[in-house]
């Protein structure tokens, strides 16, 4: 019987579940698996999660302020999911540093080590645990301490290559380049243009961020995120991981078409890849001139950051929370 693409996907890539719905990810069997504001927020609305929900409120009883309280209700909630999503998946778990923290170094290295004293209180190694960051300069100054003290990172909404290059830089154990929202941008302000697996610009900023950091010999892993296509998926065929919604894995399951490497530390690396300056001046700069970069960064720390309130405001109206 033929292999189908998802299986043979898993033969190049680690193939990363985009969902926090514990029955879904159980359907595809994947290695890791991750989570965001927006997906725990979807989650959390369904009747089988509210024990989640209502033990979540019980922990951030042991909060001394308000502020703290509340810091409590969002850490556990994210890690009450995590420690749900590690009892099925081999792997680890990314989760969400709240995305407010995006511009405090100082602030999100303390979350971050709050969550992962959460989950060690549930029993999970912090070895099973990767702590995501915006990949803001001040988000990649926290995964570097982070990373100093054996707290591994996952560096999201990455849009350009001197992100993952500063990122490289920081030792960081992964970068999240988002590839659908790079490819929105691009049609967003180009209508009359279209876009296949081929030219996709998404695919292209991450097969770059892949061809540089081999090149230069990082072993920060690159995972492809935020697909808006299956073909967007094949065409990064061969990167180290693709995080994958259920939608797209249920097609590529469907399918026994070819899935042909697209990337490989093999490959020949473009001879133009030069080395990127990431101090902080340079990687500001860089980032501003990059005007896709710099609008889907700001807008996907906006977003994130509303899905958190939406999430509290439900916990709060449905559960009569209050910090």
């Amino acid at each position: 019987m033929p292999m189908n693409q998802l299986d043979q996907l898993r033969k190049m890539t680690v193939v990363v579940s985009d969902s926090s719905d514990f029955d879904i990810i159980k359907s595809y069997n994947p290695i890791d698996a991750t989570t965001n504001p927006t997906l725990v927020f979807q989650a959390a609305q369904k009747t089988e999660y509210r024990s989640l929900i209502e033990r979540a409120i019980a922990e951030s009883t042991r909060g001394t302020t308000s502020e703290h309280r509340r810091a409590l209700l969002i850490d556990t909630l994210f890690v009450l999911f995590g420690v749900e999503l590690l009892k099925i998946i081999p792997g680890r778990v990314s989760t969400e540093v709240e995305a407010s923290l995006s511009f405090d170094t100082k602030g999100s290295i303390e979350r971050a080590v709050q969550i992962v004293s959460l989950y060690e209180q549930h029993g999970i190694p912090r070895e099973r645990v990767l702590i995501k960051l915006a990949s803001t300069i001040e988000g990649i100054r926290a995964a570097e301490v982070l990373e100093m003290v054996g707290i591994h990172c996952n560096m999201t909404l990455i849009f350009s290559l001197v992100q993952a290059a500063a990122c490289a830089e920081a030792k960081v154990t992964l970068v999240s380049p988002f590839v659908g929202r790079i490819l929105d941008w691009f049609k967003k302000n180009n209508p009359s243009l279209s876009y296949t697996a081929a030219n996709d610009p998404g695919v292209l900023v991450v097969k770059r961020i892949y061809q540089y950091l081999k090149k230069f010999g990082s072993k920060t892993a690159i995972m492809g995120a935020s697909f808006r296509n299956k073909n967007e998926v094949l065409a990064l065929a061969g990167c180290d991981l693709l995080t994958v919604s259920p939608k797209f894995l249920d097609e590529l399951s469907q399918s026994t078409e070819t899935v042909e490497r697209q990337l490989s530390k093999e490959m020949e690396m473009p001879s133009d890849l030069m080395k990127i300056a990431t101090s902080e001046p340079h990687f500001r700069f860089l980032l501003n001139e990059d005007q896709m970069a710099s609008e889907k960064l700001s807008e996907g720390i906006r977003l994130f950051t509303e899905d958190t309130r939406k999430l509290v405001a439900y916990v709060s109206c449905e559960f009569g929370w209050s910090a």
